[in-house]
């Protein structure tokens, strides 16, 4: 068998570098062919031949071409004809240089995990600080205190006047029949709060549109100009339509002591937004069941969750009740808690598909004082929430009779309840 290349003969193999002549040398700069080794491990010609040793030993010789396969066959069929040594090139053996199989260096976690801590700490902070910036855009900063005159002076605590108007501003004819708002022109008060937060816990106290009280001297929010108090009584939401939320602060100030540090209002459509965005809230319907033509309320007893179209009816109903309006105040109080308590829970505060919406709504529909910011919104609904959950208290403002058809407040128990609020204490007064 002749494994040379086609064409050479025995007498072409004579004296060449390879055959097997101690005293042959290579040729030069001249490359050795590679040849393929029989199966059988002679070298070269017939069987038994062995390759004879090459003077001062085998030198370690490059595999040329492709890999080799660890006996010192070449990965493309060829041997270089030594079997020894380390075999460099290419695509070298499994662990040789060079290998296929070369091991990647082991992940290093910690600089993973610190990196991806890093960048959620990042996103997280500016999320924070653009949500922010973005809701505090939003607040309608419209009622300037700074114009009331006379103030009381500064209690503990902090306490919001909290006020429901009947604007219908930027609602279509189509909205207000759905909603049965009506559509008289300028704004009232439908309903009225002041909300005290302090240390001894959060009160909640509603002051009845019809409460009877005495409009004081002011100075005009639009003209300037001052008016002298003359005595005259008359209902609560009267001072509001008269002259607007400055009136209404001055009003509620002169009557009770009690100074009020932050305003907050919003109107009819706002309220609907609110608890459409929330996703409805859950209200208990005592036995009986309500229903009211003028409002749209028309609900059977038990628990449900209400929509923003259902909700407003709620809270505006009063006809339907025994005791008018000091029935729909209560009813009042019990609506924004839940709604407060709705807002902050972490289906709504995690949710950012709920909680943007919801904070759009809000923020757009609110009417708050030049003063007010997010950090004191936000405890105002923490405030209500904790009413709500029973740490707080909630009750009307004490009422002795009525004068006119006007409600009149039992100035006794009033004094009392206004001492303990600015004292930021427990309070022990209890309201109709």
């Amino acid at each position: 068998m002749n494994d040379w290349p086609e064409a050479w003969s025995d007498e072409n193999r004579g004296n060449r570098y390879g055959r097997g002549s101690a005293s042959a040398q290579p040729e030069g700069a001249r490359a050795m062919r590679q040849v393929r080794r029989p199966a059988s491990g002679a070298y070269g010609g017939g069987p038994g031949q062995s390759a004879p040793a090459h003077a001062g030993g085998v030198p370690q010789q490059p595999a040329y071409g492709g890999g080799s396969y660890g006996d010192g066959t070449a990965a493309d069929g060829y041997d270089s004809g030594y079997n020894t040594g380390q075999v460099y090139g290419g695509g070298g053996g499994p662990g040789g240089p060079g290998g296929g199989t070369r091991e990647r260096p082991a992940p290093n976690w910690r600089r993973r995990i610190k990196w991806t801590a890093i960048t959620v700490v990042t996103v997280l902070v500016v999320t924070t600080i653009g949500t922010y910036f973005w809701a505090d855009s939003k607040l309608n900063r419209e009622v300037d205190l700074s114009k009331v005159i006379d103030r009381p002076d500064a209690g503990e605590g902090t306490n919001y006047l909290i006020v429901g108007s009947d604007s219908r501003a930027g609602m279509s004819a189509e909205e207000k029949k759905k909603l049965h708002t009506g559509s008289a022109e300028g704004k009232r008060t439908d309903s009225m709060m002041i909300l005290h937060t302090g240390s001894n816990g959060d009160t909640l106290i509603s002051l009845p549109r019809d409460s009877d009280v005495e409009i004081p001297s002011f100075v005009g929010s639009e003209s300037g100009k001052t008016y002298k108090g003359t005595g005259r009584h008359t209902k609560l939401n009267a001072a509001y339509a008269e002259d607007g939320p400055e009136l209404l602060v001055r009003t509620v100030e002169f009557n009770t002591g009690l100074r009020i540090d932050h305003y907050v209002e919003i109107g009819f459509a706002g309220f609907a937004n609110i608890v459409d965005a929330v996703g409805g809230v859950e209200i208990t319907i005592p036995k009986g069941g309500m229903k009211d033509t003028k409002s749209g309320a028309d609900f059977e007893a038990g628990k449900q969750t209400l929509n923003g179209e259902q909700s407003l009816a709620f809270v505006r109903t009063r006809y339907a009740l025994a005791g008018s309006d000091l029935d729909r105040t209560k009813n009042q109080q019990k609506f924004l808690a839940a709604l407060a308590n709705q807002v902050a829970t972490p289906g709504t505060v995690l949710n950012p598909f709920k909680l943007y919406p919801t904070m759009g709504a809000g923020l757009d529909s609110l009417i708050v004082d030049k003063d007010m910011g997010l950090f004191d919104l936000g405890e105002m609904f923490w405030a209500m929430k904790s009413v709500n959950s029973g740490d707080g208290k909630s009750m009307n403002m004490p009422i002795s009779g009525s004068s006119g058809g006007n409600l009149v407040w039992d100035k006794a128990k009033v004094k009392t309840l206004v001492e303990q609020l600015k004292n930021d204490e427990t309070v022990t007064v209890s309201g109709n």
